[in-house]
């Protein structure tokens, strides 16, 4: 089948009608919604699930024995166990429910990591991270006395070769953690090859799936990563919901992160027995409704294919980098041949705060700035750059949208 008959195919038409959203109008014209990296849409599916929860089964999970309760217990515990399925967990119970990825990471960081290390250890990131998956390493290395190691990144915006492999196996390592896919730039890291680098010198990861999980099958038991976080926002699910999974060994060993309600088997004032795995990191009322619409959001995607959706974002950045490649004066930041569905550039003529001030009067939305990746954004000398990121409802006729928005900024800043 050639590229052409699958992009054919798959049926965008069909997928933007299920996003309320990509219907309206910014500034008089149609929105162009190239933002995906930041925040996804949500499909009617996912709305009407948040909705059908709070007018059907509203009440707490987990402590009541009437009937709402058990409605809203029995919707909550069915869409952790779906998610977890989506991403290849062997157990729900390897499945805690976090605010997002950062939070995640930051349970790993206190809970898992932080009794591990002393004076001198070391933790091994890569210098594509976004901001939580470096700032949380820092805050445990200044209480510890532990180093960060970085592993460079060339002039693609792929880790060097070899660099993450031969810093793991330094003496002292004792995490290693670094994302799928860049936020910044699109690019995806060879994960499973980090995994068994790290894993055959002893050093346990985690691994940032926030930009992965919404643009590829993820199977989190093939990688055997001992840890991988992500964000239902980014995935066309509700904000404020995300998950990490764990290996059943080390969330039984992990002591919790929070205190209070739900993570607790008894309470006396001489002792506290706390909950089983995962409900012993789940501390206070959880996010119910996002929870719900985070399962929504993963039936949602697996209807739609994770295959279909992957090929058709590659025909599409393909399409996108062959547009953007003949604007005048710009320059794409982030060619590894590895990538997902997103383009970095920066435009000779005109600041990225310009370029996206001036696409957004074009009804265009892509985010300026440094991405919360500022070493990405100084290992390649430039302060920020315009990000146009896809996702799957995003079509070509968007991208010449954005490509004449473009020649608009030209005329205002080009010579």
């Amino acid at each position: 089948m050639s590229t052409q008959t699958e992009t054919r195919a798959f049926d965008v038409a069909r997928v933007r009608a299920d996003f309320p959203a990509l219907a309206l109008t910014v500034h008089g014209k149609p929105l162009v919604y190239l933002d995906n990296a930041a925040t996804s849409h949500k499909p009617r599916a996912v709305l009407d699930a948040e909705r059908t929860f709070y007018e059907t089964m509203n009440a707490n999970v987990h402590r009541g024995v009437h009937t709402l309760s058990e409605r809203a217990t029995e919707a909550y515990e069915g869409a952790r166990a779906r998610v977890a399925r989506f991403v290849g967990a062997q157990s729900a119970d390897q499945l805690v429910w976090t605010r997002g990825t950062t939070e995640a990471v930051n349970l790993v960081a206190y809970s898992f990591v932080r009794p591990r290390l002393k004076p001198g250890d070391a933790i091994v990131v890569t210098q594509l991270e976004h901001h939580s998956n470096i700032v949380p390493w820092q805050m445990l290395c200044a209480e510890t006395g532990a180093r960060l190691l970085v592993a460079p990144i060339d002039d693609s915006g792929a880790v060097v070769p070899g660099s993450f492999e031969r810093l793991v196996q330094e003496p002292g390592v004792k995490f290693a953690a670094f994302a799928h896919v860049s936020n910044a730039l699109g690019t995806v890291l060879p994960v499973l090859r980090m995994t068994q680098a790290a894993h055959a010198a002893g050093v346990p990861v985690l691994i940032d799936g926030a930009q992965a999980v919404p643009h590829m099958k993820v199977d989190v038991a093939a990688l055997d990563c001992d840890f991988y976080a992500f964000s239902g926002h980014k995935m066309f699910a509700p904000t404020g919901i995300g998950a990490l999974i764990g290996k059943a060994a080390h969330l039984e060993a992990m002591p919790p992160w929070q205190g209070g309600g739900d993570m607790i088997a008894s309470v006396s004032f001489e002792k506290t027995t706390y909950n089983r795995v995962p409900f012993k990191f789940e501390a206070g009322t959880p996010n119910i409704a996002g929870a719900i619409g985070l399962g929504a959001a993963v039936h949602y995607l697996g209807a739609v294919g994770l295959e279909k959706i992957a090929r058709y974002e590659h025909e599409l950045l393909v399409y996108a980098t062959e547009a953007l490649a003949k604007v005048p004066g710009l320059t794409l930041v982030g060619t590894a041949r590895e990538k997902a569905s997103v383009l970095s550039f920066t435009l000779d003529y005109a600041h990225p705060h310009d370029i996206g001030t001036i696409l957004d009067g074009e009804g265009v939305a892509i985010r300026t700035g440094h991405h919360c990746a500022q070493p990405v954004m100084e290992r390649f000398g430039i302060p920020a750059t315009a990000r146009a990121s896809l996702a799957f409802y995003n079509t070509r006729e968007e991208i010449d949208a954005l490509v004449t928005a473009l020649a608009k900024v030209r005329e205002m800043f080009g010579s």
